[in-house]
């Protein structure tokens, strides 16, 4: 059985390979933050329910230091049904354990300082 080993800023895709970026993950591997949450930010006001958005936004906000609105999106992830998602290392995992992991790396950002 493969393990699925989650990079959380980088993963939470659900297609990489799309011609438009939209979910902010090629931005989000070349380090390009604002330019992944531009784009996060447009994809959600579109879709507002997309887990990949959501979650990627998460990572953005928890990288850049803004837990609560990171706990808040991963919070509505929760809420929803969970989807299949495709990481960044390529296995499959449900929406809620990703957002599961999220969480938890908010928890040890928060105990480290």
């Amino acid at each position: 059985m493969r393990t699925c080993g989650m990079f959380v800023l980088a993963a939470m895709i659900a297609s990489p390979a799309l011609a438009a970026d939209r979910t902010g993950y090629e931005a989000i591997a070349a380090g390009n933050l604002s330019k992944a949450e531009r784009t996060l930010s447009a994809e959600r006001a579109i879709f507002p329910r997309r887990p990949e958005v959501l979650l990627n936004l998460a990572a953005i906000y928890a990288r850049t230091n803004r837990t609560a609105q990171a706990r808040a999106l991963y919070d509505d992830v929760l809420a929803a049904a969970p989807v299949a998602l495709e990481v960044a290392d390529g296995c499959t995992l449900s929406s809620h354990d990703v957002a599961q992991r999220g969480l938890s790396r908010l928890g040890e950002t928060l105990a480290a300082r």
